[in-house]
């Protein structure tokens, strides 16, 4: 009951904190431990422990210095170059050798789908005699030479035609005056021979020229085409007995018959126009052979490479090889 006699408004006992045993244990510890300590003395320098030998269950952590990686060779890194260059170069070759091979298949191809049938001369269908050659500038013939080629085409036309008038023209000497017979046999022979052997001889050399800029194909032209111009200057002057209507036998006609001698006049006109524009192309064409940076060094081996590629040369060779062979 005595519990309940007490006032609850009454002041609670001072209770004092620091009178708690386990308080009072420790501040009535002896401090002389403490204040004879002396981190300078002999006594506490040997008896100091490393930090690497302290016990403990774990150890702390220590930065180790950092190692360079060692650095390779001069002779390693450049045979690993030289290594990789090898199959760089490798590679190369490869794509370079297959890209050869299918641009030879589609050559093939297109060779075999595009047959081109000869067009010239344009024969009709019914003539038993087909074309013999295929011309044609818009594809074959490079666009910077399309036109000094057919100018040399035209020029080719022009020749012939001139040898027909000559034919005429002799044909009127002829007959005028019966001992020009001559004249008029090679007038005829002329027209035969010069008409075909012009286009094979200089044409068609200086049209492969410029379809395949050929430095063989442009020398035939240059030596046959100057022999050209030396006949053109014959055949203007009009020496009689050579088959020419020229100048000096259309002159020599002009007292016995006023027409004949003008018919041969126009011929010798044809033939000095012949002979002019001959050496205008023939520049022109030497211009234009000077550009492309041609040689005859060049034609040579063009020449040899055609000679030696030739089937039937090889044939012949191998055969003239076996019999000399045999015969030892």
């Amino acid at each position: 009951m005595s519990a309940f006699d007490t006032n609850p408004f009454a002041d609670p006992v001072d209770v004092n904190p620091f009178q708690d045993p386990s308080v009072t244990q420790l501040t009535n510890a002896p401090q002389g431990g403490l204040a004879e300590f002396n981190p300078f003395s002999e006594t506490n320098a040997a008896t100091t422990v490393p930090v690497t030998q302290l016990p403990g269950p774990s150890q702390p952590a220590v930065l180790q210095p950092s190692v360079e990686p060692t650095q390779p060779a001069p002779q390693a890194v450049a045979s690993a170059a030289q290594a990789s260059l090898l199959r760089q170069q490798e590679e190369l070759d490869r794509k370079a050798a297959e890209l050869e091979r299918k641009e030879r298949e589609l050559q093939n191809t297109v060779a075999n789908l595009h047959v081109r049938e000869n067009n010239w001369p344009p024969l009709p269908l019914w003539c038993p005699v087909k074309p013999c050659f295929y011309q044609d500038f818009s594809t074959e013939i490079p666009a910077d030479y399309q036109r000094i080629c057919k100018m040399l085409y035209y020029l080719w036309m022009l020749h012939s035609v001139t040898l027909f008038l000559n034919l005429l023209a002799c044909l009127a000497w002829f007959l005028i005056d019966s001992s020009k017979g001559v004249d008029f046999g090679l007038s005829i022979l002329w027209f035969v021979i010069f008409t075909p052997c012009a286009f094979l001889c200089w044409y068609r050399p200086i049209y492969k020229a410029f379809r395949s800029d050929n430095s063989f194909s442009f020398f035939v032209f240059f030596f046959i085409f100057f022999c050209q111009i030396g006949i053109y200057v014959i055949q203007l002057v009009g020496i009689p007995n050579l088959g020419d209507s020229g100048w000096i036998a259309a002159l020599s006609t002009l007292k016995h018959d006023l027409a004949v001698s003008i018919i041969m006049m126009v011929a010798a006109g044809f033939f000095t126009l012949c002979a002019v524009l001959s050496l205008f192309l023939l520049k022109r064409v030497h211009s234009l052979y000077r550009r492309t940076g041609a040689s005859f060094q060049q034609a040579q081996e063009e020449f040899s490479q055609g000679i030696f590629s030739n089937r039937t040369f090889r044939s012949a060779a191998s055969s003239a090889a076996r019999g000399a062979f045999q015969g030892n």
